[in-house]
Formats: C-alpha cells, structure tokens, sequence
C-alpha cells in the first residue's frame, strides 16, 4: 500500500488521486495554459487577419474536458484568461472580456460536443470550439461596441477558426493518450 502522504493511495487496486495531488494537476494545467497564453501574446501575429491566433492554450482545455470534465475544464479556461491577462496587462480591458467570453462559450461548446456527439473526434471538437471562441467574441465585442456592423466580419472568424481549431486539436490528439494512460482515477 503506497502511504497517503506521498498523495495516493490504493483501494482494491485502483489508484486514487488526493485533494492534495488534485490541485497540484489543475495548477499544473493552468500553468501550462497561461504560459501558452503569454508566449502566443509575445509572438507576432502570423495570421494577416486582425483577432486571428491560434489559441496554443485552448489545447489544454481541450485536454482538461476530455480528461476531467466540464466543471475542471471551465474553471481552468477561466484561470487561464484571468492569469494570462493580468501577466500581459490587458486585465478588465476590452480584450480581456472578448478572451474570457470566447473561453468560456467555446468550453461549453466543446464540453457539449463531446457529450452529445461522442463519434466526434478530438480534432473536430477542437474545430467547434474555435469557430465557437470567434463568434462569442464577436457578440461581445458588438456588445461592448454597441453595432451589428462587426458581424460582417464573422464569416472571415469563421473561416480562420476552421485550420486553427483543427491545428489545436491536432497538438491535442497527440498529449491525449499519454496523458490518459498516466492520469490517476480522482
């Protein structure tokens, strides 16, 4: 029997996971996805498309729900952005509302997909969630701006969030399994 002070614990054979080993994997996911975030902030635009980015950091929520369910993979999308923003300096700013708003809708999303369409792959519900993030941004961003006209550039976000969600779920595809096979019972 493995000692409950090195954080797991065995029951009938399975291996348990602690509260304490528990908040270290979702520090660790938030971690991760923050620094994603900033590096991608660091990195100059590659697509010539204003609000286009490839969204490194949704990969781990794309992780997060498929390993940890909807609850787990909202608050560590939420994190993210809080964490992200306040390390870059767009903190309560307008940017900051249109990340946290595409997060946040796009984490439903995929977390509904992968209930209500579990033939879908991972590749595919990464694909639903950035065209998701794209549209909750631009009604946020109508919102905040008070004008429909930004919906004229919907289908150009639409459009980009297709290679984009397949590249994020592609990267996700590949941590996947090993996480899985590593990733003790909670």
């Amino acid at each position: 029997m493995i000692p409950v002070w090195m954080g797991l614990r065995v029951k009938q054979g399975e291996l348990l996971m602690t509260k304490t080993r528990k908040i270290v994997y979702y520090a660790f996911f938030i971690t991760l996805a923050t620094a994603l975030g900033v590096f991608e902030a660091m990195l100059p635009n590659p697509f010539p498309l204003p609000g286009v980015k490839l969204g490194l950091a949704n990969t781990i929520t794309i992780l997060a729900l498929y390993l940890y369910g909807l609850r787990d993979g909202l608050a560590i999308a939420a994190l993210r952005v809080l964490f992200t923003s306040l390390l870059v300096g767009t903190f309560l700013s307008v940017g900051f509302y249109l990340s946290l708003t595409g997060a946040v809708l796009s984490t439903l999303v995929m977390a509904l997909c992968i209930k209500a369409f579990p033939v879908l792959s991972v590749m595919g519900v990464s694909m639903a969630g950035a065209v998701t993030h794209n549209l909750g941004q631009l009604v946020m961003a109508s919102l905040l701006i008070q004008t429909p006209y930004i919906f004229y550039y919907l289908p150009v976000l639409l459009l980009a969030g297709i290679p984009t969600g397949l590249a994020t779920g592609y990267l996700a595809c590949l941590l996947l399994p090993h996480l899985e096979e590593k990733k003790p019972h909670i």
